[in-house]
C-alpha cells in the first residue's frame, strides 16, 4: 500500500506559477513511476504528466508541454509538478499517482494508488 498526499495547490493569476508536491508513504517509491492527472470542474479526470522510475524518461500532455515539468526526488520519496505560464483552462483539482510499473504511462487505469488531490485555481 502507498499513500499519497499532495500539497500546493492554490489561487494564482494568469501567467503564474505554482509547485505541486506529492509525499509518498514508502521508501520504495523509487520502484513506482508516478503522474500527475487533474480533474476541471464538470470534466473527466485527465493526464498531464509522468515520470519514470529514475526521473529520465519523462511524458507530458499537450496542453502542459513547455509550460510544467515534472520530476522526483527519490531520496525524499517526493514528486514534483512545477507548473508556469498558469492559464485559467488549468484550473482543476490534481492528483498525484504511482503505478507498480517503472515505466512511464498516460493511462489513467494503469495507475494503482491515487492522492485525495489539490485544488488549483488560476484566475484571468
Amino acid at each position: 500500500q502507498v499513500q499519497l498526499v499532495e500539497s500546493g495547490g492554490g489561487l494564482v493569476q494568469a501567467g503564474g506559477s505554482l509547485r505541486l508536491s506529492c509525499a509518498a508513504s514508502r521508501r520504495t517509491f523509487s520502484n513506482y513511476a508516478m503522474g500527475w492527472f487533474r480533474q476541471a470542474p464538470g470534466k473527466e479526470r485527465e493526464f498531464v504528466a509522468a515520470v519514470n522510475w529514475s526521473g529520465g524518461s519523462t511524458r507530458y500532455a499537450e496542453s502542459v508541454k513547455g509550460r510544467f515539468t515534472i520530476s522526483r526526488d527519490n531520496a525524499k520519496n517526493t514528486l514534483y509538478l512545477q507548473m508556469n505560464s498558469l492559464e485559467p483552462e488549468d484550473t482543476a483539482v490534481y492528483y498525484c499517482a504511482a503505478r507498480t510499473q517503472s515505466n512511464v504511462s498516460p493511462r489513467e487505469n494503469d495507475y494503482t494508488y491515487w492522492g485525495q488531490g489539490t485544488q488549483v485555481t488560476v484566475s484571468s
